[in-house]
């Protein structure tokens, strides 16, 4: 906690939305359905398996495979969508990869709010607490936005916190009114964030 009983702020990165600039093309798409390797791959391996239905930029109905770009940390393949008619370019991202972390979520959940697990992956500690550290930042603007966003499941998850809410307590609070599984008490909540505002990061 700061001086004044709030928790700290967030990085700014956390909190930058994608550009508003009408030249920037694509970006990423979260899909929820996509909660494990093995549907991963069965979708990827399938041209259509990830395909958008429009372009979420200029609405066009047929995107084309772009590439297939690797998070190498991970060891897995990603797909990337071109729509032909503005240029965009669309990185579907399926549940479990945290966006930005370079890891997927079960491992960033279970080192940074558990349970423990003897099979987990190991993370450096210098990664664990930098993960820990932003959990504990000010969640405010995150309540601001789920409670803008006019859902009833979501209105009832910014009313459970107060202004004093940590991300972490963000988190639990939307797993327990969402009835999230362990092991996406994190990715679910990220992902809803970006959909509301593309960019916007839990951590």
């Amino acid at each position: 906690m700061s001086h004044n009983g709030l928790p700290p702020p967030p990085p700014a990165c956390l909190e930058r939305p994608y550009s508003s600039n009408p030249n920037r093309k694509g970006g990423t798409l979260i899909v929820r359905e996509v909660g494990d390797l093995g549907t991963h791959e069965r979708l990827r391996c399938d041209p259509d398996g990830y395909r958008p239905t429009t372009c979420p930029s200029c609405g066009h109905h047929k995107l084309h495979v772009h590439d297939y770009p690797e998070r190498k940390r991970l060891v897995i393949t990603l797909v990337r969508y071109l729509c032909p008619a503005c240029g965009a370019t669309w990185r579907m991202l399926p549940l479990f990869v945290a966006r930005m972390l370079w890891r997927s979520w079960p491992t960033v959940e279970t080192a940074t709010i558990g349970p423990a697990s003897p099979a987990a992956v190991r993370v450096p500690e210098r990664t664990v607490r930098r993960w820990r550290a932003r959990l504990q930042t000010a969640a405010a603007s995150l309540v601001e936005v789920l409670h803008k966003a006019g859902e009833a499941a979501l209105v009832a998850v910014a009313a459970a916190v107060d202004a004093t809410a940590t991300r972490l307590r963000l988190a639990i609070a939307y797993a327990k009114i969402a009835a999230v599984p362990t092991g996406q008490q994190l990715s679910r909540l990220a992902a809803t964030i970006h959909r509301l505002v593309p960019g916007v990061r839990l951590m």
